[in-house]
């Protein structure tokens, strides 16, 4: 007579298969990419381990990552003068921010990162690209809140604050695009334009930034029931925030 298993001893054992294999992907990230080209196709076991809420999580990686290639884009052709200093072309120079696997971390930036290159974007005494120590900034800061990773589970645990403290330091960001001038009065980046015809786009682009983060901030905060902490400063004087 052949043994028998039995069918909940079995489905447990599936169940703790999949479990292991879902946490070993969990982890995964590709630091350095834009989440909006993912570099592998979606298993199905994966999707098992899927919420809701991780699914929408995803759906805002992405979309912000395609607002902040066409920002990128934005600047390129309002200051064609920076990405001259870094490639041969507008394409190219896109394509060393979003579609190299550099953990955003140029030689050309001096491997800074995250707020060191958004202070260096508007450090007047830069002679780099300017768009692009802005982006990768921006980027890196931005994928920083996200945990560093572009699948989420519901094992991952994001932390709200670090959500909100990219909002204002996109917020930040925006107003210092906008004011930040060199010696001679100059602005040092070109983007929103008032005349005959308003071009406001880059303040509506970095807007929509903005509050999908907010958005993903006040989501989080239900979520894990950790309270953020909303500091309250003048846009003027403010500083840059730390990405927990």
């Amino acid at each position: 007579m052949k043994p028998t298993s039995s069918p909940a001893l079995s489905r447990r054992a599936f169940l703790v298969m999949l479990a292991g294999l879902a946490t070993a992907g969990a982890g995964c990230s590709i630091p350095g990419t834009s989440p909006g080209a993912p570099s592998r196709k979606p298993y199905f076991h994966e999707q098992l381990f899927k919420t809701d809420v991780d699914h929408y999580i995803e759906a805002c990686q992405s979309r912000i990552f395609v607002s902040l290639r066409r920002l990128a884009e934005k600047l390129y052709r309002r200051n064609p003068r920076e990405w001259r200093k870094s490639a041969a072309s507008l394409e190219d120079a896109l394509g060393q921010i979003f579609d190299v696997n550099h953990s955003w971390q140029l030689d050309s930036l001096n491997g800074r990162r995250n707020i060191d290159a958004l202070q260096l974007a508007f450090d007047p005494d830069f002679r780099g690209d300017r768009v692009q120590a802005l982006m990768v900034g921006m980027a890196s800061m931005i994928q920083a809140s996200f945990g560093d990773m572009v699948g989420f589970y519901v094992l991952n645990d994001l932390s709200p604050q670090g959500f909100y403290n990219a909002a204002r330091n996109v917020e930040i960001a925006a107003w210092k695009l906008g004011t930040s001038r060199d010696d001679l009065g100059t602005l040092l980046l070109l983007s929103n334009e008032m005349g005959e015809v308003n071009n406001l786009s880059f303040e509506r682009e970095m807007g929509r930034i903005i509050g999908i983060l907010e958005t993903l901030t006040d989501l989080l905060e239900i979520k894990t029931e950790r309270m953020v902490i909303r500091v309250v400063q003048g846009i003027a004087t403010a500083a840059f925030l730390p990405i927990p």
